[in-house]
């Protein structure tokens, strides 16, 4: 027997329920410090240092029209499928060194 898969993602969770409503509002509702976290270890400063920011971050894509000299997108081609996205990284990697270099002024 076939079970229907449910196609949801972040774009389009699933409907909420009134109980599952009426829960959050609870949880909502709590003062932070009536929250129990005995059982949420305590992170130190070292554990922190270990952090990576961004590091499940996605940046929101944007289509545009661009005009690129025809060289340019021939050689981002032939470097074989995903070119979009390698002219976005050389883009990204540009505008990363930039802003690094901004800072440091």
């Amino acid at each position: 027997m076939k079970t229907k898969l449910d196609n949801h993602n972040a774009e389009t969770p699933p409907a909420l329920t009134d109980a599952q409503r009426e829960h959050l509002a609870t949880l909502a509702a709590l003062h932070d410090e009536t929250i129990d976290t005995r059982d949420i270890p305590e992170l130190s400063d070292e554990a922190w240092s270990a952090g990576v920011r961004g590091r499940f971050y996605r940046p929101v894509k944007q289509q545009i029209t661009a005009r690129v000299d025809a060289d340019v997108l021939d050689w981002l081609k032939s470097q074989g499928k995903g070119y979009q996205g390698r002219l976005n990284a050389i883009l990204r990697r540009e505008m990363l060194a930039s802003l690094k270099q901004a800072r440091r002024a």
